[in-house]
């Protein structure tokens, strides 16, 4: 049973995240891990205990979050150029999908869940996924991956980084947004746009 791979204070966290949305601020509510010590996939157990957390680790945690709510563990990787690329955790209810996520741009975090597709999901990203030049970056992105596949490696409560994860992200296939040839017609973020992108960044 999945709540009691936990320990006590920890399924008492999860408990007060009773919602997608409650799941949401919490993550918001977190510090933005900048890795002063050099990168880490740290799993949602040191998340919970350090209370920072960067794109990915976010998206771990808010996979476990879902999953003990009874949503499967699932992530969707986002692939950007000349950017970081991005990932959710999704989830369905009533049919239709919605994410969280943790991200250091104000409009890449949560979606309500009223997209018929997973591409109408994505596609709900891409004017607000740009750079700090102004372009709009979002490319590509991955069909949705079960966590549980990983459970072997016990993603959820390793005290070591879970770079397996991210590591299979970047070698599944990944799914154009854009047609081909349509980048070079692309404008450069409204400066408004860009600004509240920005807001409460961390730097």
């Amino acid at each position: 049973m999945v709540h009691a791979l936990f320990t006590p204070a920890e399924r008492a966290v999860f408990r007060r995240l009773g919602s997608p949305a409650k799941i949401q601020r919490f993550l918001d509510g977190l510090a933005y891990n900048k890795e002063p010590g050099g990168p880490t996939c740290r799993s949602p157990r040191m998340v919970l205990r350090d209370r920072t957390a960067h794109c990915m680790e976010g998206a771990l945690l808010g996979a476990a979050a879902l999953r003990m709510l009874g949503h499967p563990p699932l992530l969707l990787d986002l692939e950007a150029v000349r950017d970081d690329d991005h990932v959710l955790a999704i989830f369905r209810q009533r049919g239709q999908w919605g994410a969280v996520a943790k991200s250091n741009f104000s409009g890449l975090r949560y979606r309500e869940p009223v997209y018929r597709t997973v591409r109408e999901l994505v596609m709900s990203y891409f004017e607000h996924y740009y750079n700090l030049r102004k372009e709009k970056t979002l490319r590509r992105y991955s069909r949705p991956v079960n966590l549980a596949r990983f459970d072997g490696i016990h993603w959820m409560t390793a005290e070591t980084d879970v770079w397996t994860v991210p590591e299979y992200l970047c070698t599944i296939a990944h799914t154009p947004v854009l047609a081909k040839g349509r980048e070079r017609w692309l404008g450069r973020v409204d400066q408004r746009l860009f600004a509240a992108g920005l807001l409460g960044r961390a730097v």
